[in-house]
């Protein structure tokens, strides 16, 4: 039996990359708020549009920055989306006040892979949320980088991570068409989160985007 991965793909800027998206088999679409840096920022009125425009079934990812369950909350219910995808580490009982708020929204941590001292974070936070994402960020660099950077980390240590925690994972940072079979079975995430990497010169490419689902769909039938 094979094992389905599923496919997010990110930095989404209007209805139609959206739908564009879903046509090529995504299960899953993220919305850039806010941010210090890093490609796909839109504001929250088009979030919106685009999170209320999806077909049923389809996940809507809201990428934020704030830390604060409060502010968190607020930006959640304004763009509906299905998801909340934290991009830094917050305060693990802000985690239980944004449940407590929305319970039915689910709530995705990114954790950036800069080295080995990231696969504690699995156990600070695996009972509070419902998945993780690995990512190549810096948040403490000088601008902080929450995402989009197009860098490929350490798959051995996302490996480990995937290994170690009790929720799915998904994987980002610098895949590709090219790589991502590799990745997949790598690491064998429940999922893969992809920006530039179907992308021209900023805009969804449908060809790349393609190459991506079916390199995806591939190594997924071999990781049975």
């Amino acid at each position: 039996m094979s094992r389905d991965t599923r496919v997010k793909i990110c930095c989404i800027a209007s209805v139609e990359e959206a739908l564009t998206a879903v046509d090529a088999g995504a299960q899953a679409i993220g919305l850039v708020g806010d941010m210090p840096s890093g490609p796909g920022i839109i504001d929250d009125d088009l979030a919106r549009k685009i999170a209320t425009s999806l077909p049923p079934g389809v996940e809507s990812f809201l990428l934020t920055s704030r830390d604060r369950a409060g502010d968190i909350v607020d930006h959640l219910r304004h763009c509906c989306t299905t998801t909340v995808q934290i991009v830094k580490p917050i305060d693990p009982a802000e985690h239980e006040r944004i449940k407590d708020a929305l319970p039915d929204v689910k709530r995705v941590q990114v954790v950036h892979v800069e080295g080995e001292d990231c696969l504690e974070f699995s156990d600070v936070y695996e009972s509070l949320v419902d998945e993780f994402l690995l990512d190549s960020g810096r948040p403490g660099a000088r601008i902080a980088e929450l995402g989009g950077t197009g860098r490929v980390h350490d798959w051995n240590i996302s490996k480990r991570f995937v290994r170690n925690s009790r929720k799915p994972v998904y994987l980002a940072g610098g895949l590709s068409p090219g790589n991502v079979s590799e990745a997949i079975r790598k690491v064998r995430p429940q999922g893969v989160d992809v920006c530039s990497g179907v992308r021209s010169e900023g805009r969804l490419n449908a060809e790349r985007l393609k190459q991506f689902r079916t390199a995806v769909g591939s190594r997924a039938a071999l990781c049975g």
